[in-house]
Parts: structure tokens; C-alpha cells; sequence
């Protein structure tokens, strides 16, 4: 390696632990946290839980792998960033503010999406659960938009490593009600007698309830001082010029392309292995329920954990070891689900697994956080260029992963686990290209200034 790192700024005045801790009771921040729970709760619906639900109805392993292409809005999100960040919604942007007005019309309309989706049958209507869940991740995504460009300009910098740690860790919350609290509902139900095919509608509305939260955090929130717009501009030239300047300037980087390349690679081995990790814990011989159990319990401490675990790192240490940090522990998570093809159903084993992938990822995804963030530094353009990012983070999620149904019925799940972790090497390879060239040098310089 370079000594990139060692050019990083220096670090920020020491606090108090107390201090340290009571920023998570800030207003913003708080509010931050319960819209990260928001944001991850949908996610699970159209990934780990809907996997879940097909795998038990019948449906294909090649079937489900391709259900990962529903993920396809969170790819081409910004596509669509610009309106957000132009338009206003009628009458609730009026009378919440720009902000806050997109931000409860698409909880209300995700709502009512994720009670459609769960409505349906995946073995006799496949085309309408794809359309619930591709209408579920459209209105997710344009909920993750607005909520990053909220985080970027409501909280202070103080509050920035905070609410990222915060938001993260409660994303991760969200997204195991809604995966490993939702199948331990629905198994819960059925064991209570009720039949199966109404159980999985009931466990979407209470995810879909849930998203009272993230309501509660709208109606809390104060809303971020709203740019000045130019008199005159009509609603059309105003969203051109959001998205020509935000494309033209973050292209104009050096090594824009290295970068764009490392955004999408980075995180790629986990998405590879995440699309079937729920199918591959049932089809090995664990019921749902303890799959569950083990997710909800120990898993939902180690995610807590390794959330605040990432945020610590993240202010301790330069951002290229931090980044080097996060890439080793997803490679090595995905060599323990190896481990665990290998052991078959041990509930030790499991725990183990589960344990190491919660800590692991919610470590890794804090760092990336970090990292994206840093990218934006033109806050005339932060929401646009931040959903460009996070949608090319979701290209693994979607494309690239697409094809691992097939992988694992071809190679069977020890072999199909070491590929996945051998897929987090080219992200490593751009990783040390990009220090090398002093990226993070001058990215550190960008953000002192």
C-alpha cells in the first residue's frame, strides 16, 4: 500500500464518553435513526423474506435468484433524484416543507404497496407478486433518496459520524423485522392454526404498520433550510440543471471512472451471497422458526454492535484502512457460510454464522457509508450524486447477482460461497489502485476545505 492513509486529516478533539454517547439523543439525530429504520425495513420484503415465502411455496432456486432483478429502481434511482431534489409534492411539501412533504407521501404510498405485495401468490401469480415487489422497491428507493439528502443537510458536522452510526445500525433493525421478524410472525401464526395461505398477508401489514415509525420521524423532524430558487426557472429547466451539474461534476474527478468501477465491486461478494443466504439456511434442514430466532436474537445484537463498532472505526482511523478493514471481514463472512455447508444444521454452527455476518456487514456497511459520503462533497448536488452511488452499490444486489440460483444448484453451497468471497477481490484490486493514485489524499484535502 501507499502512504495514502497517513496524509488522512488529523483527528477531531477528543470528547468525553458522555458526550460520545448523549449525541445520539440529539433531535436530528434521533430523528436520522428512526428514518434509517424506516429506509431498511422494505428491503428484506422483497429480498430475504419474499425468498423465504417462494422457497416454502415451491418456487425454484433459479426462479428465486432472478427475483433479485425486482431490486432493479435501486439501481436506476438517480435517475429519478433530480425530480426529488426539484420538485416539491403537491400540497404536503406546502405544508411540511420540501423535505418533509416527499418524505410522507412516499411512506404512505410504500404502505399501501407492501400490503398489495403481501396480498398475492407466488406459485399461481408470479407477474403480480414481481409488479408488488418491483412497486415496492420503486417508492423504497425513492424513499432512501430523500432520506440520505434529509441526513446530508439536517444534521451538523458534529452530529455527521453520530447519525451515520445510528442510521445504520437502525437500518439493519428495519431490515430484520421485516425478514426475521415477519417469518417468525408468520411461523408464529401457523402454529397457532392459521392457515397458510393467509399467514404471509398478515405478516406483510405488520411490516407495512410498522412504517408508523418512520411517519412519527417526519412529523418530528424540523425541516432543512430550503435552497433559494431563481424566480422565473420553470419546474423542467430546474431539474436539467440538478442533474447535468451533478453528473458533469462528479465526472470531472480524476479517476472518476476508478471510482465509479470501486462504488459498484466493493460490496458485490456480499450481495452475491445475500440473495440465497435465507434459502440456503432452510434448504440445509433449519425450520424458519429457528432461522428466525437466531436472526432476531443474537443477530440483531451483533448488527447493533458492529454498527457502532463501524462508526468508531470510521472516526478512529484513515478512510482507505477503514475501507481495507471492511473488505477482508465480507470476504471472510462468506467463508463462514462455506464452514457452514460444510457442518450442515448445527444450531452452534448457525449462531456462529449469523454472528460473524451481522457484525461483519453492519461494519463493512457503515465504512462504505463513510466513504460515499465523502464522495458528495458538492452540496448543491448531494442527493443526485449520493443516489447515483448507492444505486451502482445496488447493481450487485440486482445484476451481478441475479445468476446465483444457478451457481449453487450447479456447484452446491460450499463451492458456490467460495466463489462469492473470491468475488470481493476485484473490489480490493480498485481499493489499492485508487490509494495508490492518491485518491484518498485529495479526497481528504476536498472535505477539509
Amino acid at each position: 500500500m501507499s502512504d495514502d492513509s497517513a496524509t488522512a486529516p488529523s483527528p477531531a478533539p477528543r470528547r468525553s464518553a458522555w458526550e460520545a454517547l448523549t449525541v445520539y439523543l440529539h433531535p436530528s439525530v434521533l430523528v436520522v435513526i428512526l428514518l434509517g429504520f424506516s429506509s431498511g425495513l422494505p428491503l428484506a420484503l422483497t429480498g430475504t423474506t419474499l425468498s423465504v415465502w417462494m422457497t416454502e411455496s415451491g418456487v425454484s432456486l433459479g426462479s428465486i435468484g432472478l427475483f433479485s432483478l425486482v431490486g432493479l429502481p435501486y439501481t436506476l434511482k438517480f435517475i429519478w433524484a433530480p425530480l426529488v431534489d426539484a420538485l416539491d409534492v403537491p400540497v404536503l411539501s406546502r405544508l411540511l416543507g420540501r423535505r418533509r412533504g416527499w418524505l410522507l407521501a412516499t411512506q404512505i404510498v410504500l404502505m399501501g404497496a407492501i400490503v398489495f405485495l403481501g396480498a398475492q401468490d407466488p406459485v399461481a401469480s408470479p407477474f403480480m407478486v414481481a409488479l408488488g415487489a418491483l412497486l415496492v422497491a420503486t417508492v423504497s428507493a425513492t424513499q432512501d433518496i430523500v432520506v440520505d439528502a434529509f441526513r446530508v443537510e439536517r444534521l451538523d458536522t458534529s452530529e455527521q459520524a453520530a447519525g451515520m452510526a445510528g442510521y445504520v445500525a437502525a437500518y439493519r433493525i428495519g431490515m430484520l423485522v421485516s425478514g426475521a421478524g415477519v417469518i417468525a410472525l408468520v411461523a408464529a401464526l401457523e402454529a397457532f392454526g392459521s392457515v397458510r395461505a393467509d399467514v404471509w398477508f398478515w405478516g406483510y401489514v405488520a411490516a407495512a404498520a410498522c412504517l408508523a415509525v418512520g411517519m412519527l420521524a417526519t412529523f418530528m423532524a424540523r425541516e432543512p433550510t430550503a435552497p433559494v430558487r431563481e424566480e422565473g426557472v420553470s419546474a423542467v429547466a430546474r431539474v436539467v440543471d440538478t442533474a447535468v451539474g451533478a453528473f458533469s461534476e462528479f465526472l470531472a474527478r480524476r479517476q472518476a471512472w476508478a471510482i465509479l468501477l470501486f462504488v459498484l465491486l466493493y460490496k458485490f461478494c456480499d450481495a452475491f451471497a445475500g440473495v440465497l443466504t435465507a434459502p440456503f439456511v432452510i434448504s440445509i434442514g433449519f425450520d424458519k422458526a429457528t432461522y428466525a430466532a437466531i436472526v432476531k436474537g443474537v443477530g440483531l445484537a451483533a448488527a447493533l454492535l458492529g454498527g457502532f463498532a463501524g462508526g468508531f472505526v470510521a472516526r478512529a482511523l484513515p478512510l482507505a484502512t477503514c475501507l481495507w478493514i471492511g473488505g477482508v471481514l465480507q470476504i471472510a463472512s462468506n467463508l463462514a457460510f462455506t464452514a457452514q455447508a460444510v457442518i450442515g444444521v448445527s444450531v452452534p454452527a448457525l449462531t456462529f454464522t449469523i454472528v460473524v455476518e451481522n457484525f461483519t456487514g453492519a461494519i463493512g456497511t457503515v465504512i462504505f457509508v463513510a466513504y460515499l459520503s465523502a464522495l458528495c462533497g458538492a452540496r448543491a448536488h448531494t442527493a443526485t450524486q449520493y443516489a447515483l452511488l448507492t444505486a451502482l452499490t445496488a447493481v450487485g444486489r440486482t445484476f451481478l447477482a441475479s445468476g446465483g440460483g444457478f451457481i449453487a444448484e450447479a456447484t452446491g453451497w460450499p463451492v458456490f460461497f467460495i466463489i462469492t468471497a473470491v468475488a470481493g477481490l476485484p473490489g480490493l484490486a480498485l481499493l489499492a489502485y485508487l490509494q495508490a493514485r492518491g485518491h484518498f489524499r485529495s479526497l481528504a484535502h476536498e472535505n477539509q476545505d
